[in-house]
């Protein structure tokens, strides 16, 4: 009680004395929202610890948002950029999408006997990738990708994901796979969203598979998502306009594709990129070198073995990094050491 009280009367001669003197009443203000900005930011990222990943990013923010910086970047060409399957969620022991199309065409051959008989659904569901990956196209994928992707409206794929995504659970975590997003990636994209930022997907994941969930995942709306895609068809089946989903003129948006997917669906170019892999460095070659405007790319470095995965050039992992990481101790971009640099991996 004697304490609160004390802090009390300090407070009421506090207020007194800075009304007899509003000069330093300015003084105390400016030097707040000096100070106010930076604090926020740290705050911000909660999950980090402290270190030169975690400055560096936050120097980036701070430089290129503060009106009157030498490198001050007006909002509209604010655009920052993500791979997903890596970067903002995991993809081991295989990408989440793959997971769903193997769900699927198993859920398939077991309804369909004729189905149950083809060589490459067999393959699948014995979880040979080596036969589903013969081939300089891949056609046993492309054939399970077909089976589960195409040939069926928008609507009909949409609630397929939705389906799969209320039961299906990570082999290792038992968790839904929407609950295994990365803690301080969900804190990067908030951080830069609160700095008028406008954050992207980019992945060679699905288009259509992300953007069932991105904007509840990740606030990333439907249409800021550039991924894989194909034609879609417009038909007329009973009076009512549909569009169907076909595997013709198939985009991927991976390796040097995503430069091509950010000039066609965004527009802009970026300054902040962030990745984890090989199939990233395209992108980060495409937002840092020779841009006009400050920029600043980073790499998730998955070395964490006891709460996520550490791998870099593994043959069972779709996320190789082997020259992505050498690139940026020449390009100054930041490596995230997963171990070391976050508190924690998973949460909201």
């Amino acid at each position: 009680m004697m304490r609160q009280f004390s802090c009390e009367v300090i407070s009421l001669r506090f207020l007194l004395h800075v009304a007899r003197n509003p000069s330093r009443l300015l003084l105390l203000l400016i030097g707040w929202l000096l100070v106010a900005p930076s604090a926020t930011a740290q705050e911000a990222l909660a999950s980090w610890n402290d270190g030169p990943a975690k400055k560096s990013l936050l120097e980036f923010v701070e430089r290129v948002t503060r009106e009157g910086s030498t490198d001050f970047v007006p909002q509209p060409e604010r655009i920052a950029v993500f791979d997903n399957d890596g970067t903002l969620w995991p993809e081991n022991p295989m990408p989440f999408q793959l997971a769903f199309a193997l769900d699927r065409v198993q859920a398939k051959a077991a309804a369909d006997p004729k189905l149950a008989t083809d060589p490459m659904v067999q393959a699948a569901i014995a979880g040979d990738f080596g036969k589903l990956l013969e081939g300089p196209r891949h056609e046993g994928l492309l054939r399970i990708v077909a089976l589960t992707h195409a040939g069926m409206t928008v609507e009909q794929f949409e609630a397929d994901v939705r389906a799969w995504l209320k039961t299906a659970k990570h082999p290792r975590f038992s968790q839904p796979y929407t609950s295994l997003t990365y803690r301080p990636m969900q804190e990067v994209l908030t951080l830069l969203r609160s700095h008028g930022f406008k954050t992207f997907i980019v992945s060679g994941g699905g288009a259509d598979f992300m953007r069932v969930w991105s904007e509840e995942v990740y606030g990333i709306p439907p249409e800021q998502v550039v991924g894989s895609t194909s034609r879609t068809q417009w038909e007329l089946r009973d009076g009512v306009p549909q569009l169907i989903k076909t595997l013709d003129h198939l985009f991927i948006d991976d390796k040097e594709g995503k430069p091509v997917g950010i000039q066609q669906f965004i527009g802009r170019r970026p300054i902040a990129c962030f990745g984890n892999s090989d199939g990233d460095l395209a992108m980060l070659q495409y937002t840092t070198l020779g841009n006009s405007r400050p920029s600043f790319g980073m790499i998730v470095h998955h070395t964490d073995d006891q709460r996520e995965y550490a791998y870099d050039a593994m043959p069972k992992s779709s996320g190789k990094l082997v020259e992505a990481i050498q690139e940026a101790r020449r390009r100054g971009w930041t490596v995230v050491d997963m171990k070391n640099d976050w508190r924690t991996v998973f949460g909201p």
